[in-house]
């Protein structure tokens, strides 16, 4: 229903104004008077219309972000943990959502409790909110009577996470900022300052060293055809979304980033951290260590890393050891492999792998704190020679135009 605006007199005579919600002005109006408030004015309110969560509500691009679900998370946690009914709570937790995604997920969630689905099930409907990982903890808790330290343990592992994504996105957004801003200029000075020069030279009649012709015939290329570059860079960007949509392109494209020069490596760690932290958490719960396998492969968010597990699936079913198919993936440093072989032989995988996460972690953290020293005199070298080239291509010419008025 809309929202009205009024204004009215009190029982005394007080000016009174406010919002009020309704189905129309007479039905505001017979609102107020039972309230002992005569009403002067009413009015419906304007509603501001978003275009982009119209675009978004009318093809569902609405997504669920890190910090929403895990703050769905620690209260679901919280609210079982203090012996609420998980309809009561999904339904005292939806009146403080704003994301259409999750208000919608967790309205569906509540019909299929009500028609005597487990949760588990429930949220199993939902693939866009909820991961395989996510699903799979909430079983165990479900089959173990704890499904409190399931969503507390789910929590923990989310807020991890996010922050090493986090810390990532920090590091990675100055070296970012500055390239964009080098395209930027780039583009600035070949469409509207090298022209201008161009047409000085070719009026001067001088012999051009091949650091301005180069420029000139770089800026003339963009001059013209600068429509055709606009159209071809959106055309890749389409074709490449689509091809990494592909299976195969998918594999290819997560194998490039774990081996990328400087942030592959920390990417790769912090994958490795996620399985280790996901195992830890699975097979402490009580999942078996096949069926652990399965789940963390399909919610790793790599599927070049995925493959990798799955292969250690595939050797822990034959009947291998899991230190043997994860020395076999060549995934794991030899100091994670000797935790590996420790873990397994004392009987305390869990607590080892929890180790192993940590030791990933911490790589991590120091990695990403260490990234921009290691960008930044590339940087640097990438800005010196692109004003070495502007200064030979430009201001050489433009000396000799001097030497010439100065004879």
């Amino acid at each position: 229903m809309p929202f009205y605006e009024f204004k009215g007199r009190s029982g005394n005579g007080q000016l009174v104004d406010g919002e009020i919600e309704g189905s129309s002005t007479n039905a505001v109006a017979g609102v107020l008077m039972d309230r002992g408030v005569i009403p002067i004015s009413i009015v419906e309110k304007k509603v501001q219309v978003d275009v982009i969560d119209v675009i978004k509500d009318r093809f569902d691009l609405h997504k669920i972000s890190i910090e929403e679900l895990l703050m769905f998370t620690r209260q679901m946690a919280a609210l079982i943990r203090a012996g609420i009914p998980i309809t009561r709570a999904i339904t005292g937790i939806l009146e403080s959502v704003e994301n259409p995604l999750l208000v919608k997920s967790l309205r569906d969630i509540l019909e299929q409790l009500e028609s005597g689905r487990s949760l588990s099930v429930s949220c199993a409907r939902h693939p866009r909110v909820f991961s395989n990982l996510y699903i799979s903890m909430i079983q165990v808790g479900e089959n173990t009577g704890r499904l409190e330290e399931s969503f507390a343990l789910m929590a923990d592992y989310i807020d991890r996470n996010r922050r090493i994504t986090q810390n990532i996105k920090t590091a990675l957004r100055y070296p970012t900022t500055v390239i964009i801003a080098m395209v930027i200029a780039m583009g600035i000075v070949n469409l509207f300052v090298i022209p201008k020069f161009a047409s000085f030279f070719e009026a001067n009649a001088l012999e051009l060293p091949w650091q301005t012709v180069l420029l000139l015939n770089t800026s003339n290329f963009f001059v013209e055809y600068w429509m055709l570059v606009f159209g071809g860079i959106i055309a890749a960007f389409i074709a490449f979304k689509r091809y990494i949509g592909t299976v195969n392109g998918r594999y290819k494209w997560h194998r490039f980033i774990v081996k990328a020069p400087l942030v592959g490596e920390i990417l790769h760690r912090s994958f490795m951290a996620r399985f280790a932290r996901s195992f830890s958490m699975a097979y402490s719960a009580g999942v078996p260590i096949v069926q652990a396998m399965g789940v963390i492969s399909r919610s790793i968010g790599n599927d070049y890393i995925s493959g990798h597990v799955n292969g250690m699936r595939e050797g822990i079913e034959r009947g291998e050891a899991l230190t043997r198919t994860a020395n076999q993936t060549r995934m794991f440093t030899p100091v994670v492999m000797q935790m590996f072989a420790v873990g397994e032989e004392a009987g305390n995988l869990d607590e080892m792998m929890t180790f192993i996460a940590d030791f990933y972690e911490e790589e991590v953290d120091y990695d990403v704190k260490t990234l921009s020293d290691k960008i930044e005199p590339l940087i640097y070298v990438a800005i010196g020679g692109m004003v070495l080239v502007l200064a030979l291509g430009i201001f050489v010419p433009m000396w000799d135009v001097a030497q010439l008025a100065g004879r």
